[in-house]
Formats: C-alpha cells, sequence, structure tokens
C-alpha cells in the first residue's frame, strides 16, 4: 500500500472577504473529493483573505497510480479560473 499526500497554496485572484474565500476554497475541496474520491482539508492560511492552502491524501497499491492522480489533481486546482497555485509540493510513502 502507498500514500500520496499533496499541499498546494494558491491566491484567491479577486478580492474578497473571508466568507467568499471559503465558499471558494470549500466549493474546489467539495468538487476534488467527488472527482477523485480523495482525503482534502484546508490547512493553511485560514485567516488571510486572498491566500489558502489544502492538503491532501491518496492510498493505491501503485505509485505511478498515485502520481497520475496527484497530477490531475494539481492541473484540475490551476485550471479553476478563480485561483492561482503558488506552491505545490508532493510527497509518496
Amino acid at each position: 500500500m502507498f500514500v500520496g499526500i499533496c499541499r498546494i497554496e494558491f491566491l484567491l485572484l479577486e478580492g474578497c472577504s473571508l466568507k467568499e474565500k471559503r465558499q471558494v476554497v470549500r466549493s474546489i475541496i467539495e468538487r476534488l473529493q467527488h472527482r477523485f474520491n480523495i482525503s482534502i482539508a484546508e490547512i493553511g492560511h485560514l485567516e488571510a483573505q486572498r491566500r489558502a492552502e489544502i492538503g491532501l491524501a491518496a492510498v493505491s497499491n501503485e505509485t505511478h497510480h498515485l502520481e497520475r492522480i496527484i497530477g490531475k489533481i494539481v492541473d484540475f486546482v490551476e485550471q479553476d479560473g478563480r485561483v492561482q497555485v503558488l506552491h505545490v509540493s508532493k510527497d509518496y510513502y
């Protein structure tokens, strides 16, 4: 069994309140959960208005499969027009 862990830090492109930021982040999290069946949560910059960080984990029996899934997840977030990805870190165990 292998585990893939990924942290994605991003900037919300439109200036917004914390309430609006949380709606955008929650929307991204829910879409990723349903599309990729992963564990995911907002983990950083909780009180910042325009920055957010999410952390996610996926489990598979092959590291190649994990790399492909996490790559698709990062691409999915990068294609969201509401955010700009600032930093991505990936680890496989």
